[in-house]
């Protein structure tokens, strides 16, 4: 992207237009005031900023924060200034999360839309991006429909569907742990989806299903669930909560001792759940779908260096990336179609490779054409009490290239049509 100095001098004080709850908060600078509307092009991300998913969504915040000063240094969005503004979707309430999509779309008149964590509010909202014929790209919602039964042209996510986070650790855990299962599942699409695709990827091993209940979201005490479990007498207990219900689930099980008998394990594992479990429950086996200690991948090291600087000394988390990736995702679109006309913008980036330094992984990451699916790698291993530094808390045992786990496209049931 060309370099402006002379407009983008000011790119240190970039605008984000931040929201605590439901309402904006703006904060104005020099550039605001002298520049019309017109001038500046606008992302619009809705996503949680509280309930159960609040420290994902602050981790794809300042991703997002850090992507867009970069993008201004370097002259913006086809030499235009970027602006960032933020919705609180909540983390489970889809009426929200639609409502605020629409503002974004009708009011603020975003270029694109950015969101959400939660894979029940992703679905939602990309019923009206899709309607408003708005670029949407979904940092954090795995369900598989997102770019699968429900793909839109518009719709591009960066997290991994459910089937692909299955398909990288069903194997690993067959032959470490056991065949037989027992699952404990949030009672929405990320979790419907992500049992069915460990079933499916489990079967083909020889893994049977001896059980399981869906929890609620926002559940604190899964004691019943836990009880239930037990008596199922499973080799593996399965784990799919995320954010607070992760923590909680995890920290109840060992202190019922559940560890000592069975193997704890699961598909998705972040970061942010291992911070916020005490050292004993940090165990079992897991995906992730980033990890910051990659010391031979380049610019990792920067890019854990630049955002330490915003979170007060911590690490990047896999969330942090999605947020990153995704504004990236904004600006690579527009460059590549010269354009910010939605539809140019999502031909250009069918099959198209991020840079490396968006990237950050062995690999590279690539967006699946005629899906719209970025294909990353994953990392699957265990979670560690500690590693080589406070939040080294996991232990990578084998990288998985995406598009080993991502099945055909014929798999994914997405049957994408275009505008005319």
């Amino acid at each position: 992207m060309k370099s402006d100095r002379s407009t983008f001098g000011l790119d240190r004080r970039s605008i984000i237009k931040a929201a605590a709850a439901a309402s904006i908060t703006q904060i104005a600078s020099p550039f605001v005031i002298t520049a019309r509307a017109a001038d500046e092009v606008k992302i619009g991300l809705d996503n949680p900023l509280t309930g159960v998913y609040a420290a994902l969504g602050k981790n794809e915040l300042i991703g997002a924060q850090l992507a867009l000063e970069q993008i201004n240094a370097k002259g913006g969005i086809l030499s235009r200034k970027v602006e960032l503004l933020v919705e609180d979707s909540t983390s489970g309430d889809a009426g929200t999360a639609v409502q605020k999509a629409g503002k974004l779309i009708e009011r603020d008149k975003v270029n694109f839309l950015v969101g959400n964590i939660n894979s029940a509010l992703a679905v939602a909202m990309a019923g009206v991006s899709y309607e408003k014929g708005v670029f949407h790209v979904v940092p954090g919602g795995h369900t598989d429909p997102v770019t699968g039964a429900n793909c839109h042209w518009n719709v591009f996510r960066v997290c991994n569907t459910t089937q692909m986070e299955a398909n990288a650790v069903a194997g690993t855990l067959i032959k470490s742990a056991g065949k037989k299962w027992y699952y404990l599942t949030p009672d929405y699409a990320f979790g419907h989806t992500l049992q069915a695709g460990l079933e499916k990827a489990a079967a083909k091993l020889g893994g049977t299903k001896l059980g399981g209940d869906l929890t609620p979201l926002g559940t604190t005490d899964f004691s019943s669930y836990l009880i239930k479990a037990q008596a199922a007498n499973p080799e593996v207990i399965i784990f799919l909560q995320a954010g607070d219900d992760a923590v909680n689930a995890l920290k109840q099980a060992v202190q019922f001792g559940l560890d000592k008998k069975f193997h704890l394990a699961g598909a998705q594992q972040e970061l942010e759940v291992l911070l916020g479990l005490p050292p004993e429950a940090r165990i079992g086996t897991w995906v992730f779908e980033w990890y910051w200690n990659q010391p031979n991948v380049p610019h990792v090291n920067e890019f854990v260096a630049e955002v330490r600087k915003k979170s007060g000394g911590h690490v990047p988390t896999a969330r942090t990336w999605f947020g990153y990736a995704s504004i990236w995702t904004c600006a690579l679109a527009a460059q590549q179609a010269k354009s910010l006309e939605p539809a140019k913008m999502a031909k250009a980036m069918q099959g198209f490779k991020l840079p490396p330094e968006v990237s950050l992984m062995p690999d590279g990451a690539f967006y699946r054409a005629s899906q719209n699916q970025l294909i990353p790698n994953l990392y699957v291993g265990s979670a560690q009490s500690k590693g080589s530094e406070p939040e080294d808390l996991f232990k990578v045992s084998e990288v998985v290239k995406g598009i080993d786990a991502a099945g055909s496209l014929e798999d994914t049931g997405c049957k994408m049509t275009w505008p005319a």
